[in-house]
C-alpha cells in the first residue's frame, strides 16, 4: 500500500497552528472525520493518546508519528501536518516537533500497521524529503510531494 494513497486534501495541512502535543494529536484526529465516525474518532483518540502514553512518538528531527490500532476500524486511515511554529513533543533528541503524521489501522490487522508504520519512517527518515515538505504550502503540494518520493524510493 502507498502512502499518498491513505492521504487526501482533506487530511492534510500545511502551517496548521496548535498550542501543544495533545492538541496536535487533536487536530490530526478530528482531520479524520469525513471518513469515520464519531464513535469510530472517539474509539481512535482513545488508542492514539493510549499509545503517546506509552512511549512518545516523536521520533526525531523535527517528526513525529503518531499512531494507533483500533478494534472498529476495517482499514488504515492518515492525516499528515506541517506546524506553522514547532512545539515540544517529548522527541527521544529532546527537538520539538514541526512534522506530523498520524497512522491509525485496525486492530485485527498488526502486521499491516507495522509495514506503513515502517515505510512512513524510511520516507520521512530522508532529510531532503522532510525539507521539500517544509517548503509545501498546501495539501495538493505535500500530496505531490509524498507520491513522487514513493515513486523515487520504492520503485527505483
Amino acid at each position: 500500500m502507498e502512502i499518498h494513497t491513505l492521504l487526501s486534501e482533506e487530511t492534510v495541512k500545511a502551517g496548521l497552528r496548535v498550542t501543544d502535543k495533545d492538541d496536535l494529536l487533536n487536530k490530526l484526529i478530528d482531520l479524520l472525520h469525513s471518513q469515520l465516525s464519531s464513535e469510530q474518532l472517539e474509539s481512535v483518540r482513545e488508542a492514539v493518546f493510549e499509545r503517546e502514553g506509552i512511549m512518545s512518538t516523536g521520533v526525531g528531527k523535527g517528526l513525529a508519528i503518531p499512531h494507533g490500532k483500533v478494534g472498529d476500524i476495517d482499514e488504515s486511515y492518515a492525516s499528515f501536518a506541517l506546524l506553522d511554529e514547532p512545539i515540544d513533543f517529548d522527541s527521544i533528541d529532546g527537538k520539538p516537533v514541526r512534522i506530523a503524521f498520524l497512522l491509525v489501522g485496525p486492530a485485527q490487522k498488526n502486521s499491516m500497521h507495522i509495514k506503513l508504520l515502517s515505510r512512513i519512517s524510511r520516507l520521512l527518515n530522508n532529510a531532503d524529503f522532510r525539507e521539500r515538505l517544509l517548503k509545501s504550502g498546501s495539501p495538493e503540494e505535500i500530496l505531490n510531494c509524498f507520491q513522487k518520493e514513493e515513486e523515487q524510493y520504492f520503485k527505483a
